[in-house]
């Protein structure tokens, strides 16, 4: 299957959380494309430093805003039509969950609505960032989309896991029923250059600290696994979706399964450190394993993750020794 490219120069698009780690690697893809980007952000967890090599390109806005309060009628950035509109803002670690839970409800919910109502007044094609935690601590293995999860509604991962789920469901009624072009992507553990070291997940924390010389804190026994996705893949296969005529929602990942003990050896070996692993309390919900199912992917839109977790984490490694000196 091979999906043309739909959206690329000529074309406007909105990117919220534009300035975030993920959104911020697909405006620099779509900027390539040739792409005019208005990327919006409160700097909640964003930060301009990732979008600062943008800053003078004339395809290129910055708009700093909540999208949880409407979009700014104000701008003129945003007074004209956009073709795409991507939603991707969201803090999306265990730290935020904890410090910011209303922020990631609001933005899950009444933002989606917003950008909802903007993309059907515009015919444009909407885009979703949903997640994997969408299905929770999940009973199956590896994943599939037809799957409907295990989620705790009300436990410490719930403001993020709900919001996504009410999401994707807002995404589908304006879909069944207002006839917009939708999408919603199925988001699994992402890592790479641009993480905050600070945010929580366990990649950018295995790496502060091994760079650092501290004990490697793995949670519980280190046997929960996750499938790790280099962002380089993830950019492509969101734009594979966002190009196609699918709906889905669809995952994209890979199927790189590593338990937290493996995943924190291995980034002790690469960054040739001294840390030793050590074992702290396990948090509340925390899933047992997670790895996507990717047929839907493949099939639909010819996705084919590419980078070797080793090559990833080898490039993560540098960024974050540059940042920390």
């Amino acid at each position: 299957m091979k999906v043309a490219e739909r959206f690329g120069s000529g074309h406007r698009v909105l990117v919220t959380g534009g300035a975030g780690f993920v959104p911020s690697h697909l405006v620099d893809a779509l900027i390539a494309r040739g792409c005019t980007v208005v990327a919006l952000d409160n700097f909640v967890t964003g930060s301009k430093e990732n979008v600062a090599h943008l800053l003078d390109r004339p395809t290129f806005t910055l708009v700093e805003a909540d999208i949880s309060d409407g979009l700014p009628t104000h701008h003129p950035a945003l007074a004209e039509r956009f073709d795409a509109i991507l939603h991707m803002a969201s803090p999306a670690s265990p730290t935020d969950f904890a410090h910011l839970p209303v922020e990631i409800l609001r933005v899950g919910s009444v933002g989606t609505l917003h950008l909802l109502e903007r993309a059907a007044a515009d015919g444009a094609r909407f885009l979703m960032a949903s997640t994997s935690e969408a299905y929770g601590d999940p009973k199956e293995h590896p994943q599939r989309e037809t799957y409907w999860g295990n989620v705790n509604p009300i436990g410490v991962r719930s403001v993020y896991d709900e919001a996504k789920r009410f999401s994707e469901a807002a995404t589908m009624a304006y879909h069944r029923y207002r006839g917009l072009d939708a999408a919603i992507v199925r988001i699994f553990n992402t890592y790479g250059p641009r993480m905050r070291p600070d945010d929580g997940r366990a990649i950018p924390t295995f790496i502060s600290q091994a760079l650092r010389g501290e004990p490697i804190t793995v949670h519980g026994t280190g046997n929960q696994t996750r499938s790790i996705c280099f962002v380089e893949d993830l950019v492509r296969g969101i734009l594979l979706l966002l190009d196609s005529t699918e709906t889905g929602p669809v995952n994209c990942g890979t199927e790189h399964e590593l338990t937290m003990r493996q995943l924190a050896e291995l980034i002790v070996s690469l960054s040739d450190s001294t840390s030793k692993v050590t074992y702290v309390t396990r948090s509340s919900d925390d899933p047992e394993m997670r790895r996507p199912d990717l047929t839907l992917a493949r099939e639909l839109l010819g996705y084919e993750p590419s980078v070797a977790p080793e090559d990833g984490l080898r490039r993560t490694i540098e960024y974050f020794r540059t940042r920390l000196g």
